[in-house]
Protein backbone atom coordinates (compact mmCIF):
# COMPACT_ATOMS: atom_id res chain seq x y z
CA UNK A 1 0.00 0.00 0.00
CA UNK A 2 3.00 2.61 0.88
CA UNK A 3 4.67 1.50 -1.65
CA UNK A 4 2.14 2.33 -4.05
CA UNK A 5 1.50 5.64 -2.95
CA UNK A 6 5.04 6.48 -3.46
CA UNK A 7 5.01 5.44 -6.57
CA UNK A 8 1.92 7.47 -7.43
CA UNK A 9 3.11 10.19 -5.74
CA UNK A 10 5.94 9.99 -8.30
CA UNK A 11 4.52 9.76 -10.96
CA UNK A 12 2.21 12.80 -10.04
CA UNK A 13 5.37 14.99 -9.43
CA UNK A 14 6.98 13.78 -12.84
CA UNK A 15 4.34 15.27 -14.54
CA UNK A 16 3.96 18.51 -12.93
CA UNK A 17 7.66 18.81 -13.37
CA UNK A 18 6.97 18.17 -17.42
CA UNK A 19 4.16 20.48 -17.37
CA UNK A 20 5.77 23.11 -15.43
CA UNK A 21 8.74 23.24 -18.36
CA UNK A 22 6.47 22.57 -21.33
CA UNK A 23 3.56 24.45 -20.58
CA UNK A 24 3.99 26.95 -17.93
CA UNK A 25 0.57 28.94 -18.42
CA UNK A 26 -1.35 25.42 -18.12
CA UNK A 27 0.82 24.59 -15.28
CA UNK A 28 -0.45 27.87 -12.95
CA UNK A 29 -3.90 27.49 -14.45
CA UNK A 30 -3.65 23.95 -12.67
CA UNK A 31 -2.48 24.98 -9.72
CA UNK A 32 -5.22 28.07 -8.94
CA UNK A 33 -7.71 25.24 -10.19
CA UNK A 34 -6.47 22.89 -7.50
CA UNK A 35 -6.06 25.77 -4.88
CA UNK A 36 -9.75 26.81 -5.57
CA UNK A 37 -10.89 23.33 -4.92
CA UNK A 38 -8.83 22.73 -1.44
CA UNK A 39 -10.60 26.15 -0.34
CA UNK A 40 -13.66 24.73 -0.73
CA UNK A 41 -12.99 21.54 0.63
CA UNK A 42 -11.14 23.13 3.20
CA UNK A 43 -13.72 25.11 4.51
CA UNK A 44 -14.96 24.48 7.73
CA UNK A 45 -19.14 23.85 8.62
CA UNK A 46 -21.08 27.07 9.60
CA UNK A 47 -24.17 26.48 12.08
CA UNK A 48 -27.76 27.62 9.95
CA UNK A 49 -30.25 27.05 12.92
CA UNK A 50 -30.71 24.83 15.56
CA UNK A 51 -34.13 22.53 16.26
CA UNK A 52 -35.27 21.20 19.97
CA UNK A 53 -37.07 17.76 19.48
CA UNK A 54 -37.62 15.52 22.20
CA UNK A 55 -37.63 11.49 21.37
CA UNK A 56 -41.11 10.01 22.30
CA UNK A 57 -41.08 7.64 25.53
CA UNK A 58 -37.69 8.29 26.52
CA UNK A 59 -36.91 9.85 29.77
CA UNK A 60 -34.28 12.21 29.62
CA UNK A 61 -33.26 15.54 28.47
CA UNK A 62 -34.50 17.32 24.27
CA UNK A 63 -32.56 16.42 21.58
CA UNK A 64 -30.63 19.53 19.71
CA UNK A 65 -30.33 19.32 15.88
CA UNK A 66 -27.54 21.57 14.76
CA UNK A 67 -28.19 22.12 10.82
CA UNK A 68 -25.25 23.60 9.24
CA UNK A 69 -24.35 24.52 5.99
CA UNK A 70 -20.76 23.10 4.69
CA UNK A 71 -19.72 23.56 1.05
CA UNK A 72 -18.25 20.34 1.28
CA UNK A 73 -21.36 18.71 1.14
CA UNK A 74 -22.58 18.44 -2.54
CA UNK A 75 -25.75 19.67 -4.30
CA UNK A 76 -28.67 17.93 -5.75
CA UNK A 77 -27.75 17.88 -9.25
CA UNK A 78 -31.32 17.68 -9.98
CA UNK A 79 -34.75 19.39 -8.32
CA UNK A 80 -35.69 15.44 -7.97
CA UNK A 81 -32.79 14.28 -6.63
CA UNK A 82 -32.75 12.76 -2.88
CA UNK A 83 -30.62 15.55 -1.19
CA UNK A 84 -26.85 14.91 -0.08
CA UNK A 85 -26.47 15.41 4.15
CA UNK A 86 -23.30 14.41 6.21
CA UNK A 87 -23.80 13.65 9.83
CA UNK A 88 -21.76 13.67 13.08
CA UNK A 89 -22.04 11.35 16.11
CA UNK A 90 -25.05 11.77 18.30
CA UNK A 91 -23.81 12.31 21.79
CA UNK A 92 -25.44 12.87 25.07
CA UNK A 93 -24.42 16.27 27.39
CA UNK A 94 -24.67 16.38 30.98
CA UNK A 95 -23.91 18.94 33.43
CA UNK A 96 -24.94 20.09 37.18
CA UNK A 97 -27.98 21.35 35.45
CA UNK A 98 -28.75 20.33 32.50
CA UNK A 99 -29.49 16.98 30.54
CA UNK A 100 -29.60 16.70 26.48
CA UNK A 101 -28.69 15.24 23.55
CA UNK A 102 -27.00 16.67 20.32
CA UNK A 103 -26.46 15.81 16.70
CA UNK A 104 -24.96 18.03 13.69
CA UNK A 105 -26.53 18.20 10.63
CA UNK A 106 -25.08 19.34 7.43
CA UNK A 107 -26.46 20.80 4.25
CA UNK A 108 -24.75 22.26 1.00
CA UNK A 109 -25.42 25.99 1.40
CA UNK A 110 -27.32 26.00 -1.93
CA UNK A 111 -30.28 23.38 -0.18
CA UNK A 112 -30.51 26.00 3.05
CA UNK A 113 -30.66 28.87 1.10
CA UNK A 114 -33.61 27.29 -1.05
CA UNK A 115 -35.06 26.43 2.14
CA UNK A 116 -34.97 30.34 3.37
CA UNK A 117 -36.60 31.87 0.00
CA UNK A 118 -39.33 29.22 0.32
CA UNK A 119 -41.59 28.49 3.78
CA UNK A 120 -42.60 24.85 2.07
CA UNK A 121 -39.41 23.98 1.24
CA UNK A 122 -37.99 24.43 4.67
CA UNK A 123 -40.78 22.48 6.83
CA UNK A 124 -40.47 19.74 4.23
CA UNK A 125 -36.86 19.96 4.91
CA UNK A 126 -36.66 20.17 8.79
CA UNK A 127 -39.17 17.04 8.77
CA UNK A 128 -37.05 14.96 6.46
CA UNK A 129 -33.90 16.01 8.73
CA UNK A 130 -35.66 14.29 11.61
CA UNK A 131 -37.25 11.25 10.00
CA UNK A 132 -33.02 11.60 9.16
CA UNK A 133 -32.26 11.49 12.42
CA UNK A 134 -34.97 8.74 13.60
CA UNK A 135 -33.78 6.55 11.29
CA UNK A 136 -29.58 7.20 11.68
CA UNK A 137 -29.92 7.13 15.48
CA UNK A 138 -32.33 4.24 16.36
CA UNK A 139 -35.07 7.07 18.19
CA UNK A 140 -38.65 7.91 17.86
CA UNK A 141 -39.09 11.44 17.39
CA UNK A 142 -41.72 13.41 18.50
CA UNK A 143 -43.74 15.79 15.97
CA UNK A 144 -43.36 18.84 18.07
CA UNK A 145 -39.98 20.29 17.32
CA UNK A 146 -39.44 24.35 17.64
CA UNK A 147 -36.27 26.15 16.44
CA UNK A 148 -34.23 28.04 18.80
CA UNK A 149 -33.18 31.77 18.50
CA UNK A 150 -29.51 30.67 18.70
CA UNK A 151 -28.36 28.79 15.78
CA UNK A 152 -25.80 26.30 17.45
CA UNK A 153 -25.72 24.49 20.71
CA UNK A 154 -22.62 23.91 22.03
CA UNK A 155 -19.40 25.19 20.67
CA UNK A 156 -18.83 26.29 17.31
CA UNK A 157 -15.24 24.26 17.47
CA UNK A 158 -16.63 20.77 18.95
CA UNK A 159 -19.27 20.72 16.08
CA UNK A 160 -16.72 21.19 13.57
CA UNK A 161 -14.45 18.42 15.13
CA UNK A 162 -17.69 15.94 14.97
CA UNK A 163 -18.84 16.85 11.53
CA UNK A 164 -15.23 16.48 10.19
CA UNK A 165 -14.51 13.06 12.09
CA UNK A 166 -15.96 10.88 9.91
CA UNK A 167 -13.38 8.86 7.80
CA UNK A 168 -14.10 7.90 4.49
CA UNK A 169 -12.30 4.52 3.18
CA UNK A 170 -9.46 5.52 1.30
CA UNK A 171 -9.33 4.18 -2.51
CA UNK A 172 -6.03 2.26 -3.51
CA UNK A 173 -4.56 1.68 -6.83
CA UNK A 174 -3.36 -2.01 -7.06
CA UNK A 175 0.35 -2.25 -7.49
CA UNK A 176 -0.41 -4.67 -10.90
CA UNK A 177 -2.16 -1.65 -12.99
CA UNK A 178 -0.58 -1.40 -16.09
CA UNK A 179 -2.44 1.27 -17.54
CA UNK A 180 -0.15 4.19 -16.66
CA UNK A 181 -2.31 7.05 -14.61
CA UNK A 182 -3.66 10.82 -16.10
CA UNK A 183 -2.05 13.51 -14.47
CA UNK A 184 -6.31 14.28 -13.56
CA UNK A 185 -7.12 10.44 -12.41
CA UNK A 186 -3.71 11.25 -10.42
CA UNK A 187 -5.07 14.97 -8.80
CA UNK A 188 -8.26 13.07 -7.87
CA UNK A 189 -6.88 10.32 -6.62
CA UNK A 190 -4.83 12.26 -4.38
CA UNK A 191 -8.21 14.58 -3.56
CA UNK A 192 -9.88 11.37 -2.47
CA UNK A 193 -7.76 10.26 0.05
CA UNK A 194 -7.55 13.41 1.75
CA UNK A 195 -11.45 13.84 1.88
CA UNK A 196 -13.21 12.71 4.74
CA UNK A 197 -17.10 12.90 6.01
CA UNK A 198 -18.84 10.91 3.10
CA UNK A 199 -21.91 12.10 2.14
CA UNK A 200 -25.04 10.27 2.24
CA UNK A 201 -28.22 10.89 0.41
CA UNK A 202 -31.91 12.17 2.49
CA UNK A 203 -33.71 10.05 -0.34
CA UNK A 204 -37.90 11.73 -0.32
CA UNK A 205 -40.41 10.05 1.53
CA UNK A 206 -43.01 8.58 0.01
CA UNK A 207 -46.64 8.96 1.85
CA UNK A 208 -47.27 5.11 0.67
CA UNK A 209 -44.35 3.53 2.35
CA UNK A 210 -44.95 2.12 5.55
CA UNK A 211 -41.07 2.24 6.31
CA UNK A 212 -38.91 4.58 4.66
CA UNK A 213 -34.55 3.69 4.22
CA UNK A 214 -33.73 7.23 4.17
CA UNK A 215 -29.92 6.67 3.93
CA UNK A 216 -28.13 5.59 0.85
CA UNK A 217 -24.11 5.64 0.87
CA UNK A 218 -22.06 7.18 -1.89
CA UNK A 219 -18.95 4.88 -2.67
CA UNK A 220 -15.88 6.68 -1.98
CA UNK A 221 -14.63 6.55 -5.74
CA UNK A 222 -17.62 8.61 -6.79
CA UNK A 223 -16.36 11.60 -8.60
CA UNK A 224 -18.42 15.48 -9.01
CA UNK A 225 -19.96 16.07 -11.99
CA UNK A 226 -17.68 17.99 -13.92
CA UNK A 227 -18.64 21.94 -13.94
CA UNK A 228 -20.12 22.86 -17.22
CA UNK A 229 -18.52 25.95 -18.99
CA UNK A 230 -20.81 28.82 -19.89
CA UNK A 231 -21.02 30.84 -22.57
CA UNK A 232 -19.46 33.72 -23.07
CA UNK A 233 -18.51 36.77 -25.20
CA UNK A 234 -15.56 38.81 -24.50
CA UNK A 235 -14.42 42.17 -26.31
CA UNK A 236 -11.72 44.25 -26.32
CA UNK A 237 -13.01 47.92 -26.53
CA UNK A 238 -10.00 50.41 -28.17
CA UNK A 239 -9.60 53.98 -29.05
CA UNK A 240 -9.94 55.93 -32.10
CA UNK A 241 -5.87 55.29 -32.34
CA UNK A 242 -6.68 51.24 -32.05
CA UNK A 243 -5.13 51.87 -28.33
CA UNK A 244 -7.04 49.33 -26.00
CA UNK A 245 -8.94 50.79 -23.38
CA UNK A 246 -10.78 48.15 -21.31
CA UNK A 247 -11.66 44.52 -21.75
CA UNK A 248 -15.78 43.37 -21.51
CA UNK A 249 -16.74 39.93 -20.73
CA UNK A 250 -20.31 38.65 -21.40
CA UNK A 251 -21.08 35.80 -19.51
CA UNK A 252 -24.93 33.68 -19.40
CA UNK A 253 -25.50 32.06 -16.19
CA UNK A 254 -29.05 30.80 -16.24
CA UNK A 255 -28.53 28.37 -13.59
CA UNK A 256 -27.80 30.89 -11.06
CA UNK A 257 -30.17 34.07 -9.54
CA UNK A 258 -27.91 36.32 -7.73
CA UNK A 259 -24.26 37.55 -8.22
CA UNK A 260 -23.33 36.43 -4.40
CA UNK A 261 -23.75 32.63 -5.77
CA UNK A 262 -20.02 33.56 -8.14
CA UNK A 263 -16.50 33.62 -7.17
CA UNK A 264 -14.90 35.91 -9.35
CA UNK A 265 -11.18 35.95 -9.01
CA UNK A 266 -8.98 37.99 -11.55
CA UNK A 267 -4.92 38.55 -11.80
CA UNK A 268 -3.00 41.21 -14.01
CA UNK A 269 -3.55 38.50 -17.20
CA UNK A 270 -6.55 35.74 -16.79
CA UNK A 271 -10.05 35.90 -15.10
CA UNK A 272 -12.05 33.06 -12.92
CA UNK A 273 -15.37 32.54 -12.60
CA UNK A 274 -16.67 29.89 -10.41
CA UNK A 275 -20.54 28.76 -9.17
CA UNK A 276 -19.73 25.77 -7.02
CA UNK A 277 -21.80 22.75 -8.72
CA UNK A 278 -22.89 24.47 -11.69
CA UNK A 279 -20.43 26.32 -13.87
CA UNK A 280 -16.64 27.29 -14.18
CA UNK A 281 -15.16 29.68 -16.84
CA UNK A 282 -10.87 30.07 -17.00
CA UNK A 283 -10.04 32.89 -19.71
CA UNK A 284 -6.69 34.21 -20.87
CA UNK A 285 -6.71 37.65 -20.97
CA UNK A 286 -5.42 39.43 -24.19
CA UNK A 287 -3.94 42.65 -22.37
CA UNK A 288 -2.28 43.35 -18.69
CA UNK A 289 -5.30 44.56 -17.11
CA UNK A 290 -5.86 46.86 -13.77
CA UNK A 291 -7.67 44.09 -11.34
CA UNK A 292 -8.12 46.64 -8.67
CA UNK A 293 -10.60 48.96 -10.86
CA UNK A 294 -12.78 46.05 -12.43
CA UNK A 295 -16.39 46.17 -12.08
CA UNK A 296 -18.86 43.31 -12.68
CA UNK A 297 -22.62 43.63 -13.06
CA UNK A 298 -25.22 40.74 -12.82
CA UNK A 299 -28.64 41.19 -14.73
CA UNK A 300 -31.08 38.65 -12.68
CA UNK A 301 -33.60 39.14 -15.22
CA UNK A 302 -31.50 37.90 -17.96
CA UNK A 303 -29.12 35.92 -15.44
CA UNK A 304 -26.39 37.77 -17.72
CA UNK A 305 -22.84 38.85 -15.33
CA UNK A 306 -21.17 41.87 -17.21
CA UNK A 307 -17.31 42.31 -16.15
CA UNK A 308 -15.20 45.39 -17.16
CA UNK A 309 -11.78 45.02 -16.54
CA UNK A 310 -9.94 48.75 -17.30
CA UNK A 311 -6.46 47.87 -19.37
CA UNK A 312 -3.07 48.23 -17.39
CA UNK A 313 -1.52 51.43 -18.15
CA UNK A 314 2.13 50.61 -19.26
CA UNK A 315 4.83 51.68 -16.43
CA UNK A 316 6.34 55.08 -18.02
Amino acid sequence: MAGAALARAAQLWSLLDEMAENEPQAYRRLLRQQRAEAERLCAPPEPHLCLRARPAGVVGGPLFINVCSWKRVPAPKAPTDPTPVSAGPLEEVSGERDLYSIIDIAYNPDVLQRGEENPEKREHLIHSTLKFVEERCNLILSYLYTIESFKLKGSLEMMQQRLKGRQMPTPHLSQNTKKELTLDQLLHTTEAEDCSNAPVLLKEESVTQSKVHLIEEITSTEMPEKLSTPVYEIITMKDANKKPLKIELRIELPKISSISECDLRISKDDIIIEVPEKYKLQLDLPELVDEETTTAVFNKGKRVLFITVPVATPDP
